[in-house]
């Protein structure tokens, strides 16, 4: 079976949208999804599926959070394959860069990503880039001085969702194992 990252977008930050992991897996597993594995608190799983597209694999599990949690959270999910295409278009050298300061922009579909094309005049000299697959963030003063970051938590990143460098390493190596 094909084998994709669910990216649950805000969800176990604060009081709300609490979306249990263990809760999810086991939801999940029941529904027909293989090997579940989830990584953190935040959002993040790792699931086998007989669907074969993304955007269905993002629909149906928007669809079983909301019937399970009464919430509606958000979902973006990526093939394996897709997943490992997004790593590699990143255009700054991670690894020499802080982690946790390095976001990867995850959309489901070009016009999430499209809209995002706004931010660009808002980014410092280098620190944003607007790839094909994924918009990748470069905060050197901490995510909380980028104006950029602070702007995807308005109107233009309500179609995405973010992951810092090393967890999107971690998902990468979840999704080849």
């Amino acid at each position: 079976m094909p084998r994709f990252v669910g990216l649950l977008r805000g969800v176990n930050v604060g009081k709300g949208r609490r979306v249990p992991m263990a809760d999810l897996r086991r939801l999940l597993t029941e529904h027909g999804y293989g090997d579940v594995r989830t990584l953190l608190n935040s959002g993040n799983v790792v699931v086998d599926s007989r669907r074969t597209s993304s955007a269905a694999v993002a629909k149906d599990l928007t669809a079983r959070i909301a019937d399970e949690w009464q919430v509606v959270v958000p979902v973006v999910a990526k093939s394996a394959r897709e997943f490992d295409a997004i790593v590699a278009e990143c255009p700054f050298r991670a690894e020499a860069l802080d982690a946790s300061r390095m976001l990867v922009v995850f959309g489901q579909d070009a016009t999430a990503l499209q809209a995002l094309e706004p931010l660009i005049a808002l980014a410092e000299s280098g620190e944003f880039h607007l790839g094909e697959q994924a918009a990748f963030l470069y905060c050197p003063d901490g995510i909380l001085a980028s104006r950029v970051a602070d702007a995807l938590l308005g109107k233009p990143g309500r179609g995405v969702t973010t992951r810092n460098w090393a967890t999107t390493r971690k998902l990468q190596a979840l999704l080849q194992s």
